[in-house]
């Protein structure tokens, strides 16, 4: 029989089904009574999952980044849909099949990868180029970047994430560059290429999407920069001349002011044309891509806005008329 994914879900069908659980909660409710708060997903979407009057027993019996027997029934709540379980055990994640729970880029990677090297190996500055070549023979480094998700939840969040975020940045920008003559192609096109090195690092994607230890402690901003350095002291190898001190401080300060602001988490605000340029290209990237996820994916073909978004603060307008009998209140 077919698998039921998370994404044909409608409100009413009974599910039987293995998931993976990306999140766990026991809670209580207003009563005092506890339940179970879950989110399952397989690599068309997540759901969230609720077993009322479920104890320490069953909350224990699994852990985040297993996979899970499910049985229960979909209902929609406040515009979104959520199951509703009434049986939940762990299963042997021997007996799954890995690709059917981790989403993927909808884009061939390896086509990706080859128009990620013809850029960078066209740089017509020497040490930018050299500097391009030493991360591109680190095959541990390559395989990483090639599978890494650009985030957990909020853009990219998918194998292969990483790499197709970074393609786009690059090809905008080389739509870009010549509107803006005073931009610096050969830095511009590196800092997009360095700016989320150490999201290789600082996620792990071999199950579920999580922080590693260094994730949480570092982070991939520090990270990067650490990588930058050792990938800088091989460049000499391949040159036959220093790096230039300058040329390195522009591509330190890219990395570490390209969040843009420093509520957002950015070391240093951007102070350079270059800079300033990368980073409201990744923010745009970003916005773009999780807007248009969020409408494509959302299972409720019945209203013409998306639930609201809690990381977003707003319900997206999805357009399609009045289909529930009337315009939605987008602040409902």
């Amino acid at each position: 029989m077919a698998r039921k994914f998370v994404q044909q879900f409608a409100d009413g069908d009974s599910i039987e089904e293995v998931y993976l659980v990306v999140d766990k909660q026991l809670r209580a409710n207003r009563n005092g009574n506890l339940y179970l708060q879950l989110d399952i997903r397989d690599r068309t979407a997540t759901i969230s999952a609720r077993q009322w009057n479920a104890g320490e027993q069953v909350f224990r019996s699994f852990e985040v980044g297993d996979f899970v027997l499910v049985k229960g029934k979909v209902q929609l709540f406040q515009g979104a849909l959520q199951m509703i379980i009434n049986h939940v055990e762990r299963v042997d994640g021997r007996q799954v099949e890995l690709a059917e729970f981790l989403p993927h880029t909808e884009q061939d990677v390896s086509k990706l990868l080859e128009r990620l090297r013809g850029i960078l190996l066209k740089l017509s500055n020497p040490h930018l180029r050299a500097l391009s070549e030493c991360f591109l023979m680190d095959d541990e480094f390559l395989q990483g970047f090639c599978q890494a998700p650009a985030g957990i939840r909020n853009h990219h969040a998918y194998i292969g994430g990483l790499l197709e975020h970074v393609v786009t940045l690059l090809e905008a920008a080389e739509r870009l560059l010549p509107v803006y003559p005073a931009l610096d192609r050969d830095l511009l096109l590196s800092g997009v290429f360095l700016h989320d090195i150490g999201k290789v690092r600082e996620l792990s994607y071999s199950r579920t999407f999580a922080y590693s230890d260094e994730g949480q402690l570092v982070g991939h901003i520090v990270i990067g920069v650490e990588m930058l350095n050792e990938k800088i002291a091989k460049v000499p190898d391949l040159t036959g001349e220093p790096f230039p001190r300058e040329l390195l401080l522009r591509l330190k300060h890219m990395i570490l002011s390209h969040h843009g602001t420093y509520e957002f988490g950015s070391p240093r605000l951007p102070m350079t044309p270059e800079a300033i340029a990368l980073h409201h290209l990744d923010n745009f990237d970003a916005k773009v891509h999780s807007f248009t996820r969020d409408i494509r994916d959302d299972p409720n073909p019945r209203s013409a806005w998306t639930p609201y978004s809690q990381a977003m603060q707003r319900r997206l307008f999805k357009g399609g008329g009045e289909a529930d009998g009337g315009v939605v209140d987008p602040m409902d």
